[in-house]
């Protein structure tokens, strides 16, 4: 399997209902570095993945829609916890829909599988990943 690996990152703040997230119920910000990971088992005629540009600019795109925002005031997140676990599979749909719509140019077709992993921090992460 042949992977090309994009990174950004995003800002938000946001906070979680439940005990089990302690201090964290209350609101607080993260820094989240995104590292996307295009996967497809044979590179296309011109030994590429995905085109890296194409690839990096809708991954700005989609982050742009949450960067510095708070998620509780998000209206499709409502009743939600954004954890970082939700947050890479949110992220990894918008970016699986716009491979469909041609997006990413027509390499991106190939692409069978793909990792969203968010490094909430320099000692954890989170990811989805999935098949195309």
């Amino acid at each position: 399997m042949f992977r090309l690996c994009v990174r950004d990152h995003f800002m938000i703040a946001h906070s979680f209902k439940g005990e089990i997230f302690g201090p964290a119920q209350r609101t607080h910000g993260a820094t989240y570095v995104v590292d996307v990971v295009f996967q497809r088992p044979e590179l296309d005629e011109d030994g590429l993945v995905i085109d890296i540009g194409l690839a990096s600019e809708t991954v700005k795109s989609v982050l742009a829609g949450y960067n510095f925002s708070n998620l509780d005031e998000v209206p499709e997140f409502k009743g939600k916890n954004t954890t970082t676990e939700f947050m890479a599979k949110v992220i990894f749909d918008q970016l699986a829909k716009a491979i469909g719509e041609g997006k990413m140019g027509s390499t991106a077709q190939g692409i069978t599988h793909m990792e969203i992993k968010l490094h909430e921090s320099h000692v954890a992460w989170a990811s989805y990943e999935g098949a195309l």
